[in-house]
């Protein structure tokens, strides 16, 4: 039974172009393929809302009795009103970020035939590539990503990981472990957030999937025609993202307008995922987002997703329904969950209203 389990994939996407050689050559115009101006049309991008930021929560003030409730019901605020946040004080040392940061950047500079021996495979999403490409003739998006799973160690593709250089190995290894940390105590201030059994979160949580994707956007000759990734929401519980320069291109999706992210220096942004508002019952909500780009710098960050047990089933907390409150979403294996999600093109929040019990629909299917 182990040896099946290690042998999962979740799914795969077609295998595309490099846009980072693409951005390299002499372009005036990004190929056709790349062009997504639908995404630009003026109704839903607000220069007049850019003002707003996303909430701001001090993890040391959740851990100190003193200000813990005030800071909690900042916290929940959060979850409720916007579905992302940015951590402070969280932590993950900053000699780790700085060593992250310097690994990841190196990892991109590898040569075009390096990067070949990393690339995704006819049969799984993990490796160097793009993700949810599930046709010819779809649109791409401006960027370059490396996805890997990475917790737990018998879900790692060790024939991918031990590809990886061996500085970057050797960091990565500590760096999941301590925003695994991270999300754990973060999962558990919102079991106390959303008065749900504690001991029902650990057994969704504590053995959880950890997967990273990481992000390179290069310049771009017409960044008007072209999106880094095409909005969506994410498909796991939280999503912990580091932002490695300084370079802005995170749009989240408020009130139906997109309102850009200014990253603070080694902070944290932080956002629900589906399974979250699936088991906080739409409590929280999972927000729509994107990645922009820029005619003149590159961006790269590194989002880390962390989800529920690979044996677990997926649905509202039992801890939090009643007959107030009935369960609105369905009930699947987590694992199915996954299968499901990757074979879709993305596309906004579709998967999450697939999950949604119907009127009339059992809980169970």
């Amino acid at each position: 039974m182990e040896a099946e389990r290690e042998a999962v994939n979740f799914g795969k996407s077609l295998i595309v172009p490099s846009v980072q050689e693409l951005a390299k050559q002499p372009l005036d115009k990004i190929p056709p393929r790349y062009s997504q101006q639908h995404f630009w049309e003026p109704h839903i991008l607000s220069a007049a809302m850019s003002y707003l930021s996303v909430p701001v929560i001090d993890l040391q003030r959740l851990n100190t009795e003193d200000s813990m409730d005030s800071e909690l019901h900042k916290l929940h605020s959060a979850y409720t009103d916007w579905g992302f946040f940015q951590v402070v004080h969280h932590g993950v040392s900053a000699s780790l970020l700085d060593k992250f940061r310097t690994e990841i950047e190196n990892f991109f500079k590898l040569p075009y035939e390096e990067k070949q021996k990393l690339w995704q495979q006819p049969d799984n999403h993990e490796g160097f590539g793009q993700l949810f490409v599930v046709s010819k003739e779809q649109k791409l998006d401006w960027s370059d990503m490396f996805y890997i799973t990475t917790l737990p160690l018998k879900l790692r593709k060790t024939e991918l990981f031990e590809k990886l250089p061996q500085e970057l190995r050797d960091t990565l290894e500590v760096y999941c472990t301590e925003v695994k940390k991270l999300a754990i105590v973060i999962l558990g201030h919102m079991a106390r957030a959303l008065n749900m059994d504690s001991e029902e979160m650990r057994d969704l949580f504590s053995d959880g999937v950890q997967s990273m994707r990481m992000n390179y956007y290069p310049p771009c000759p017409q960044p008007d025609m072209a999106i880094g990734f095409t909005p969506h929401s994410d498909a796991d519980a939280l999503t912990i993202l580091f932002q490695l320069n300084e370079t802005e291109g995170l749009q989240i999706q408020k009130d139906g307008k997109w309102i850009p992210v200014k990253p603070i220096p080694n902070a944290f942004i932080v956002n629900i995922g589906d399974i979250m508002e699936i088991v906080s019952n739409g409590v929280y909500k999972s927000i729509e987002h994107r990645a922009t780009v820029n005619s003149s710098k590159d961006r790269l960050s590194v989002a880390t997703f962390y989800s529920s047990n690979l044996d677990s089933e997926l649905g509202p907390a039992h801890s939090i329904l009643g007959p107030q409150n009935p369960p609105i979403f369905r009930r699947v294996p987590i694992e199915n969950y996954f299968k499901n999600f990757f074979a879709r093109k993305l596309n906004g929040k579709s998967y999450l209203d697939f999950m949604r019990i119907e009127n009339g629909e059992e809980e169970s299917n």
